[in-house]
């Protein structure tokens, strides 16, 4: 009888049949000569150990990953996962070497009357898989930790074929490193909460861990936000190795190919803000002079939704000396003194679409600080828009 640990995680994550199903067993199979060893020369030393949670009397095979020791069910493993149910389901080679060559494992051996299989995975990544199959998934708020246990979810989901769980650690993190516009604004206010409240410099994890573990389990749309994440910090914070941040981030990690992606994608990032503030200067004017109606897209930072800005301006002399000195003060705070942002066009963008209402003498023109609004939305959609192609990545 099975242990009755996280029996209603069980219907949530059982694998249902699909038409790659056949395709699925031909790569686990190839996965299962490669990745487990099922070997009776391993057995309990000072050197390994039984997880304290995850050793059930009444399990039916231990599993060894690094010198920890788990004893769980097989039948949870084959419920969920094609590779473990194909490898359970095939003849078990002799404990002596067949007359025949193979890459196959030729011993099998047992621990407490189960069968012992090696699996070449970290006990930390197992750990976290067996305790969302047992349990069902329990996600937290995609912090650094939080990162550190569905990263390995996903890494062995990925790798043992458990496409429910698979899908469900990606609809997570999709949350930190998203696809959409509204997603990320979402993520950022999180973030800034975050530093309010904090001294950490990060509450994400370091996207150079993202990126590495999208290219690992093929996760293209995790990539987009997380080169931007990246882009965003000075060239010293990347690549001083004296600088903590620099250790904090790991950019080191990054394989040449995707360092060369960072590089040419925050050229392309930086040029965006002064072509932010050139673009205020020209394309605005005519609005400011005679504003009568101007569509709105709908933003996360615009309540209202999608709407009209009507009316004309009532002071498009003030209007006209404002925006020239919003150029002026752009100029200054974000290309000479590369404050706050000099790094980050979606943060300026907005940042100028605010500033008219905020700090000019014609803010009492509605019109007018609506349509800088206006333009800054239609602004930061263009440049989400643009990030896979300033770092050269492929469409999802």
């Amino acid at each position: 009888m099975l242990s009755n640990k996280g029996d209603a995680a069980q219907d949530d994550l059982a694998p249902s049949t699909s038409s790659h199903e056949s395709t699925s067993r031909a790569v686990s199979k190839v996965k299962l000569e490669k990745s487990v060893v099922i070997c009776a020369d391993i057995l309990q030393t000072d050197d390994t150990e039984r997880h304290p949670d995850l050793w059930f009397s009444d399990g039916s095979v231990v599993l060894l990953a690094q010198k920890i020791l788990f004893r769980v069910h097989m039948s949870i493993l084959s419920r969920h996962s094609i590779f473990f149910r194909d490898m359970f389901s095939l003849p078990q080679p002799s404990t002596t070497p067949p007359s025949y060559p193979t890459t196959f494992p030729t011993c099998r051996g047992d621990f407490d009357g189960c069968p012992l299989v090696h699996l070449h995975d970290t006990a930390e990544d197992l750990a976290s898989l067996l305790n969302a199959l047992y349990d069902g998934p329990k996600f937290g708020n995609n912090d650094r930790e939080d990162f550190r246990v569905v990263s390995g979810i996903l890494r062995l989901a990925t790798k043992y074929l458990i496409d429910s769980l698979r899908n469900r650690a990606l609809e997570h993190l999709s949350i930190a490193w998203p696809s959409t516009l509204k997603a990320w604004d979402a993520r950022e206010e999180v973030a800034g909460e975050y530093y309010v409240d904090s001294d950490e410099q990060r509450f994400h994890p370091s996207p150079v861990h993202v990126i590495n573990l999208a290219r690992e389990v093929n996760v293209p749309s995790l990539l987009p936000s997380a080169f931007y994440d990246l882009s965003r910090y000075s060239f010293n914070a990347l690549l001083d190795a004296n600088n903590a941040a620099t250790a904090a981030l790991d950019v080191s990690a990054l394989s040449l190919a995707d360092t060369q992606k960072l590089a040419l994608g925050k050229e392309f990032a930086q040029l965006a803000v002064p072509s932010l503030i050139r673009s205020m200067a020209t394309e605005t004017q005519p609005y400011l002079a005679h504003m009568q109606s101007y569509p709105l897209p709908a933003q996360p930072r615009h309540p209202q939704g999608r709407g009209q800005v009507r009316g004309s301006c009532t002071s498009a002399a003030a209007c006209r000396r404002d925006v020239s000195e919003l150029v002026d003060l752009a100029t200054q705070h974000y290309l000479f003194d590369h404050e706050r942002g000099a790094c980050d066009p979606l943060y300026v963008a907005e940042e100028l679409g605010l500033l008219k209402s905020a700090e000019m003498e014609g803010a009492d023109c509605k019109a007018c600080g609506r349509a800088l609004e206006v333009w800054a939305a239609r602004e930061r959609e263009r440049l989400w828009r643009a990030i896979p192609g300033w770092f050269r990545l492929e469409t999802p």
